[in-house]
């Protein structure tokens, strides 16, 4: 009776995972955002970004050490350096910026210090230094299916630019919302262990808690709580698809501009408005992406509330520091652009080093590289499954929205990590 409760709990009043990072509308053939109530290469290669600044880790005054999560084996099967797709080949020195970035995370657990601090100790170090520290420090390990196989879906995502002002004017109308304050927000874990990655959303309605409202109702301005406005933009269309990508920049009239990044959802789950058009024969499937959508959009401007509604998921915003570098991860620390992803923390360790074996938008080109599993995503389901973060603006956005691609995908853990022989989705 017990689990039975829960699950309706979930059912009826929004359980989710995690921040949804949601994909890209044409990623996903299936709503794709994180559940809620309790979610081909571009003809020439982009220019290579330059490295997100380090976070400096500071060995003398370590933090509190985190307890390590062991990996389960089921979807782990041992492999060879020789195995992997391009691993003599790749520029390892590109990725290792974001590599420090994990560990000055991931130095406070245990099974991670030791790497961590080797890496450290290397000053710019070179490629085959590079490729040397890993293959005598971890073992790959290519992740499986869980129903058997080992090739998955890789999108991608990126960080939009939007014009907007912190003040509502006849120009910018659009807000850009900070979580309400009735909003609440339950973390199951304290109560059910079982359950400690799921939260509840909804409000009070009386002595009930009730779902929160929907995009609908929000838009409509049928909230009672007041508004909490960080930033007003000008466009509808480029708001929803910042709320897709869950990070992005608005450009003020004065020449600043203000970085804001996910804080909080109401508790719906993500319907596809692409699928939606594309049932009504608004569409073709071909041109259900994010471009296309937005081009139906502006043609259709009458229509464009009755197709926002289709989605109840509405994503809440916050300021972030104007800094050098990508936008925060779930991770903690600045995603780097080609070399970050998006991925299952029940599959694969966030922080954790990532052999991904794909190809280029729309291409058949291979895109063979070390990657670092940084940042999750409400529509990242699954153990073979990654969103490679392209950059900012429109190039990583073409980039992004054309990322729909077969991959494989190889796990690097130190060579002593603990691993289990069972308990599920990696003993969660």
């Amino acid at each position: 009776m017990r689990c039975l409760s829960l699950l309706a709990v979930c059912f009826l009043a929004g359980c989710q995972t995690l921040a949804p990072k949601i994909d890209e509308v044409s990623h996903e053939p299936a709503p794709v955002a994180a559940p809620a109530q309790a979610e081909p290469p571009a003809p020439s290669p982009a220019p290579t970004p330059a490295p997100a600044p380090v976070t400096e880790i500071a060995p003398q005054a370590p933090a509190p050490e985190i307890k390590t999560m062991p990996v389960a084996m089921d979807w782990l099967k041992p492999g060879a350096w020789t195995e992997l797709p391009g691993w003599k080949s790749d520029d390892l020195k590109a990725a290792w910026p974001a590599w420090l970035q994990s560990c000055s995370v991931m130095q406070r657990q245990s099974a991670w210090r030791d790497v961590c601090a080797g890496a450290v100790r290397m000053t710019s170090p070179e490629p085959e230094q590079i490729r040397a520290y890993f293959q005598r420090r971890f073992t790959p390990y290519q992740i499986q299916q869980a129903e058997g196989g080992a090739e998955g879906l890789v999108t991608g995502y990126y960080e939009p630019l939007l014009r907007g002002s912190r003040s509502l004017t006849p120009k910018y109308r659009y807000p850009v919302r900070a979580p309400p304050d009735d909003l609440l927000v339950v973390d199951l874990g304290d109560l059910y262990p079982e359950l400690k990655t799921l939260r509840l959303r909804g409000r009070l309605d009386g002595n009930k808690v009730v779902p929160y409202f929907t995009r609908g109702d929000i838009e409509a301005g049928r909230t009672p709580a007041p508004g909490r406005e960080i930033a007003w933009v000008d466009d509808p269309v480029e708001l929803f698809f910042l709320q897709v990508q869950g990070s992005g920049r608005i450009q003020l009239d004065n020449g600043d501009q203000m970085r804001v990044g996910y804080a909080d959802h109401n508790g719906y789950p993500y319907r596809s408005i692409g699928k939606w058009l594309v049932e009504r024969g608004e569409l073709t499937l071909d041109k259900a992406s994010m471009q296309g959508i937005k081009d139906w959009a502006r043609e259709h401007p009458d229509r464009l509330p009755e197709l926002l509604a289709t989605n109840p998921s509405y994503v809440f915003f916050r300021e972030l520091p104007n800094q050098d570098g990508g936008p925060l991860g779930a991770l903690g620390v600045p995603i780097t652009p080609e070399r970050s992803i998006a991925v299952d923390p029940r599959a694969t360790p966030l922080g954790a080093p990532v052999w991904l074996a794909t190809t280029r938008p729309n291409s058949s080109e291979a895109l063979n590289r070390l990657v670092l599993a940084q940042d999750t995503g409400g529509a990242i389901k699954g153990n073979v499954r990654a969103d490679l973060f392209w950059g900012f603006g429109d190039d990583a956005g073409r980039l992004a929205g054309a990322m729909k691609q077969k991959g494989r995908m190889w796990l690097l853990l130190p060579r002593d990590y603990p691993l289990t022989s069972g308990g599920g989705r990696n003993g969660l």
